[in-house]
């Protein structure tokens, strides 16, 4: 049930987009063109996964015919909340901004931008006090839900791998991020319930940032736990280096499963060698594009805001090619 009124509530959206781009192109002139938007990209210029957001967004930009100004945050949330502090002293009429800080920082400074004026919603990170205090007035999220993500991904694994109680895997997350972690809690929470002996590394801020980083972390990892039979990585960017990863440790694809989140041309190529066999695809492109969308509604018609379940399923060999010529443009 809960699926089919998500469903209705996305095509909706769809209808409404299509019917304001249709106005748009027979009147030459957007209802939006004097919105500015600060928009979140979440990681760094051309991180895998943020590149997708940004793709979406910008598609939004055009369609809607506001102006976005973007931001990039290596995926540090002391980062966001310093830009955030920026955002509103810009004074944009909206800004969407990725929830990695948590409702503990981001709240006080969202009570701000709210008080100014400005709207504000969230994507790829829920921030369920902000959202339940100002959904009225257009703070929405869109974005997977992050534990029952993490839960899926993980009995995804039990269901399609050859593992039994006592096997060893390795989760290598942000538990220490507010919110954020639930998504890698999850994972574990899955695993552990079959039985699993299951290690969890932390990933530090330099991975966080540069994903490559880590390819002697892990391959110490797998020095030391010779036995590990699964590597859950819980990041776009480390999820699209696993062969990178297999190899530091000298590893081949059939040595271990590897499993992570979000499509991308870089685990495309991996899951087709086999060194990563299970993905949760969250459709990130979703993320840029319907913020941006609901941002202008909100802002020119008062809409409330929308919260859309982006997370949609698991990605393997057998259906991935169905959808490989879109990760290879980087909308899927």
């Amino acid at each position: 049930m809960k699926r089919n009124r998500l469903w209705v509530l996305g095509f909706a959206v769809f209808l409404i987009v299509g019917g304001l781009v249709t106005s748009v192109l027979a009147q030459e002139e957007s209802p939006f063109k004097d919105i500015t938007i600060r928009f979140f990209c979440g990681g760094p210029p051309g991180c895998p996964f943020a590149s997708v957001v940004y793709r979406g967004a910008q598609l939004a930009e055009k369609l809607m015919g506001c102006k976005v100004e973007y931001v990039w945050s290596n995926w540090d949330p002391e980062m966001m909340v310093r830009q955030f502090k920026e955002a509103v002293a810009a004074k944009p009429h909206g800004i969407a901004v990725m929830g990695h800080p948590g409702d503990d920082a981001l709240l006080p400074l969202i009570d701000e931008a709210f008080a100014q004026g400005i709207i504000v919603t969230s994507q790829n990170t829920t921030l369920p006090k902000a959202e339940a205090k100002y959904k009225s007035r257009g703070f929405g999220y869109v974005g997977q839900e992050l534990y029952e993500s993490g839960l899926l991904l993980g009995k995804g694994c039990l269901e399609r791998f050859d593992l039994k109680a006592g096997d060893r895997a390795m989760v290598w997350g942000l538990l220490s991020q507010p919110t954020r972690g639930l998504r890698t809690k999850g994972v574990i929470d899955a695993l552990k319930e079959a039985g699993l002996v299951v290690d969890y590394l932390e990933i530090s801020p330099e991975v966080n940032a540069d994903a490559p980083l880590g390819a002697p972390v892990f391959a110490g990892y797998v020095s030391s736990h010779p036995d590990v039979k699964l590597v859950v990585t819980d990041h776009g960017g480390l999820t699209a280096t696993l062969e990178t990863y297999f190899k530091a440790a000298g590893k081949g694809p059939d040595d271990m499963y590897g499993a992570g989140f979000d499509l991308s041309p870089a685990t495309l190529e991996a899951m087709r060698k086999g060194y990563c066999d299970l993905i949760l695809d969250q459709q990130q492109f979703l993320q840029g594009f319907l913020p941006i969308v609901q941002l202008c509604l909100s802002i020119k018609y008062k809409f409330a805001g929308l919260h859309i379940d982006t997370g949609s399923g698991l990605v393997d060999k057998t259906n991935v090619e169905e959808i490989a010529p879109l990760v290879e443009q980087g909308i899927r």
